[in-house]
């Protein structure tokens, strides 16, 4: 009689040692993620003025407790307004993006090749436009708004997250589970649309945690393409720009707003990936 080869089970300590490792990874990620929010949503109501004019590359002070940027403005306010716009801009442009792609990629691996091959071809297209080509096209014929800034960052992640919804739902693990729905007789809705959602939901948050950085940079980007936001309006990701030149000089400048944008996008991570992991 052959006998079964049964695994060594994990030792106490180590199973501890991973607990713990999972608890302080979590709260780090909450205390990163916290930080920036808290920042962009209390920020604005605490900021001093931010218009320039001052001394330049002011030390700290009374007047300036963080001192002043190379454009004469104080510090302290463009850390605390500057949040507000990347927070909101990079909600809005993901939660368009995925609103419209993951019932797209749904669809299209609900209901057979012709269809996925008509989407795929379409969406292909805009898969080969460079990204900066697109806030360009909309710079030069003048559409400026912010809507059309969202509604642009948006189309642009489209083709990405449909086709990995339906490389997710094509997956052998999740098609033999709606094989066995399908033969127990339950509705085409439920297998092929709330089943298949369900079962995609895990690479489709990891997919959008990811995104965050790269959303932040398109956004960044399109501002100095005079794209979206008005000039004067104060962002993160364009006070690092500005003071890139007086890195040496004022290193705060630039090392205060892109931390915040840091912890954003590893805060984010870090939630996700925990969360992913306690479900599995």
């Amino acid at each position: 009689m052959t006998e079964l080869a049964v695994a060594p089970a994990m030792p106490r300590r180590a199973r501890l040692r991973g607990r713990t490792t999972r608890r302080v990874l979590r709260v780090l990620g909450w205390v990163l993620l916290a930080v920036p929010l808290l920042v962009a949503v209390v920020g604005p109501v605490l900021a001093p003025s931010t218009a320039p004019g001052g001394v330049p590359l002011q030390q700290p002070g009374p007047g300036h407790l963080l001192g002043t940027d190379v454009l004469g403005r104080d510090l302290l306010g463009l850390v605390l307004v500057g949040g507000t716009t990347v927070v909101s801009l990079t909600l809005a442009s993901l939660v368009l993006a995925y609103a419209v792609a993951v019932p797209i990629g749904l669809l299209v691996a609900a209901r057979g090749r012709i269809l996925e091959g008509l989407t795929i071809g379409l969406l292909d297209v805009l898969l080969a436009l460079p990204s900066l080509l697109v806030l360009m096209v909309l710079a030069a014929t003048g559409r400026n708004g912010i809507g059309w800034l969202v509604l642009a960052v948006a189309l642009v992640q489209v083709p990405y997250v449909v086709r990995l919804v339906r490389g997710a739902a094509a997956a052998p693990s999740c098609l033999a589970t709606l094989e066995a729905m399908t033969m127990g007789g339950e509705p085409w809705w439920r297998v092929r649309i709330v089943e298949t959602g369900r079962r995609v939901l895990p690479p489709v948050l990891v997919d959008a945690t990811t995104r965050v950085s790269g959303v932040v940079g398109l956004l960044s980007a399109a501002n100095f393409l005079g794209v979206g936001l008005d000039p004067a309006v104060v962002d993160w990701a364009v006070v690092v720009d500005q003071n890139m030149t007086a890195l040496f000089l004022r290193p705060s400048a630039v090392l205060l707003p892109a931390g915040l944008l840091v912890a954003l996008c590893a805060g984010t991570n870090l939630l996700v990936d925990d969360l992913l992991e306690r479900r599995a």
